[in-house]
């Protein structure tokens, strides 16, 4: 019976230790680029978890790895939803749980959605958002045990559309927050991303909810990230499978290729099947997409202690 309490307990403590450490706010004052309105967050539950629409104030939900297993590598995850709405399990909390069993120190960021009632400018929010974070959990490296230097940023689906934004326009960060933290991630993880907003390769949801119904050709191409890549964009692991109806995989190809042409470090993983959304668990496949993720996480030196 003693034998039997005491697992009990272990099993408690271990989820405990692999659950939310909290939910930090991004900004600590004034939100830029947001203006009052009637606008208020709706969270809803579905079969695959939260979903999460209109946000009004962006936080950062902070998942620890146990100490005994921290290595020092963060993780920020954007969850995707078309910039209409955040999965924020599926997408979010799920594989933030998975990063802590690498020893990896997750954080699932809620960012501002586009939305013309409550920011200006819209276009730039998402953005302004992750950027945000990025510099945050910069900042707060000792408080969170992590390399200031081993910060990457995961997205999935319009999510990755974000992460790849961010991982090809840091040089000029967006807004008035000009300090001198980076917000150039050390690495992005792209899964079923949606890289392009070209008429041949864009998700329109997404295209239509960032850039409204008519983006000029400049906004277009600004925001088609496979032709932001540069030289300096960071290591990037991208996912995709090949018969995804909702974000054609060519997204993920031209990505690949633009990092090729560019001398910047990249691995694609390609499933035959598995189509749009999936987050962690690829039903179509027994190959796990996270496991191929923390092999090149591992050969890159980024679960060293």
């Amino acid at each position: 019976m003693k034998k039997l309490l005491f697992t009990v307990l272990v099993f408690i403590l271990s989820t405990h230790l692999l659950a939310a450490q909290g939910i930090v706010s991004l900004y600590s004052g004034t939100i830029p680029n947001s203006i009052a309105s009637s606008v208020q967050e709706i969270s809803i539950t579905l079969a695959s978890g939260v979903q999460v629409s209109d946000v009004v104030q962006p936080t950062l939900q902070v998942f620890r790895p146990a100490k005994d297993k921290a290595n020092g590598t963060a993780v920020i995850i954007c969850p995707g939803g078309g910039y209409v709405r955040l999965s924020m399990d599926n997408e979010g909390t799920a594989v933030a749980k998975r990063l802590n069993e690498m020893g990896i120190t997750a954080f699932v960021l809620k960012y501002r959605l586009p939305n013309d009632q409550s920011q200006p400018d819209k276009a730039t929010t998402p953005l302004l958002d992750a950027q945000q974070a990025l510099r945050l959990v910069r900042q707060k490296a000792a408080e969170y045990g992590v390399n200031p230097a081993r910060i990457g940023l995961l997205g999935f689906s319009a999510g990755g559309h974000l992460a790849a934004t961010v991982g090809t326009h840091f040089a000029k960060p967006a807004g008035e927050n000009q300090d001198n933290t980076s917000v150039r991630p050390d690495f992005l993880v792209l899964l079923y991303p949606v890289i392009s907003f070209t008429d041949s390769l864009a998700h329109a949801g997404s295209r239509k909810s960032l850039l409204g119904d008519a983006p000029t050709p400049d906004q277009i191409r600004l925001y088609s990230n496979e032709q932001q890549v540069t030289a300096q964009t960071p290591p990037t692991f991208l996912m995709h499978a090949a018969d995804d109806k909702t974000v054609k995989v060519q997204n993920s190809l031209r990505f690949y290729e633009a990092c090729l042409r560019n001398g910047v470090p990249v691995e694609m993983h390609l499933y035959p099947k598995g189509g749009h959304g999936f987050g962690l668990n690829n039903k179509t496949t027994k190959d796990a997409w996270i496991d191929r993720f923390q092999n090149w996480l591992d050969a890159n030196g980024w679960l060293n202690r």
